[in-house]
């Protein structure tokens, strides 16, 4: 995986995100155009330095890190 998966290929379109394995870089981007508020790269990798699930591969499944974001409100986390 390069690392790009929101990019754009002139022969097929917009490739889909997939939402199981986004780079972190990716799913900042993804998060900050749904959520309307700016999230970065960075500010998911602190999350990951936190204990955030990733994948094997360093990828992000946003469903576990949304799971993972609830738990740690619900305890008392940032």
């Amino acid at each position: 995986m390069n690392g790009d998966t929101l990019a754009h290929d002139a022969n097929r379109g917009p490739q889909r995100a997939d939402p199981t394995a986004l780079a972190v870089s990716d799913a900042a981007k993804l998060l900050s155009a749904a959520g309307g508020q700016r999230i970065t790269a960075e500010m998911i990798q602190v999350d990951v330095d936190r204990g955030a699930p990733t994948n094997g591969d360093g990828t992000i499944n946003l469903v576990n890190y949304t799971a993972w974001l609830v738990k740690e409100m619900a305890n008392g986390g940032d």
